[in-house]
């Protein structure tokens, strides 16, 4: 954190035990999030009007590039949080949850699925298992017949059109998976 944690105790008396734990989720927070510029803490213990025992509140706020997060846990109803630990606990993984939502919003983890390749068989030796594929633009893949799909290779000749996924072997490119399309129509070489 580039501004030190700032903790806050209201309406109870300082505790080393508390404030020891508060650093500690604090940071686990800024490892988890290297760019937290700041993190404020605020525990609270309030009177609990319609309850036998007094609750604890704890705030957190947490500035970090582009975003700012706000947790607040009152839960009048959580008997839990007559604990001030669970309290804290619920508050500091309410943040983490916030941490990581925006991060995955920000950094635009989407998973992007790669579409096969199109291509034709410009070469194939069905006795010697192998062949080639014309890419679209212009280049050779190396195919062995064990890459074929569904036992396609009976279906494929010199011209025969493919959806291939081209990784690089130790010779070159070279199609992991090969399967004739049919009677889809490419265009290109």
């Amino acid at each position: 954190m580039q501004i030190p944690l700032q903790i806050t105790f209201q309406n109870m008396e300082p505790s080393p035990a508390v404030e020891a734990r508060v650093r500690e989720k604090a940071q686990k927070l800024d490892r988890f999030h290297e760019h937290i510029m700041s993190c404020r803490v605020v525990v609270e213990l309030t009177g609990g009007h319609h309850h036998k025992g007094k609750l604890y509140q704890v705030r957190i706020d947490i500035t970090a590039p582009g975003m700012e997060i706000a947790v607040s846990r009152e839960n009048a109803r959580d008997h839990a949080h007559e604990d001030v630990y669970v309290a804290m606990r619920d508050a500091f993984n309410a943040a983490r949850r916030q941490l990581e939502e925006r991060l995955h919003k920000t950094q635009r983890k989407v998973k992007k699925h790669e579409a096969p390749s199109h291509g034709r068989i410009s070469e194939y030796h069905p006795q010697e298992n192998y062949g080639k594929i014309l890419t679209l633009d212009g280049r050779e893949v190396y195919f062995h017949e064990n890459s074929v799909l569904n036992g396609g290779h009976s279906k494929l000749d010199v011209g025969s059109e493919v959806r291939f996924v081209e990784e690089q072997g130790e010779l070159g490119p070279q199609a992991s998976t090969v399967k004739p399309v049919g009677k889809h129509h490419i265009t290109g070489p």
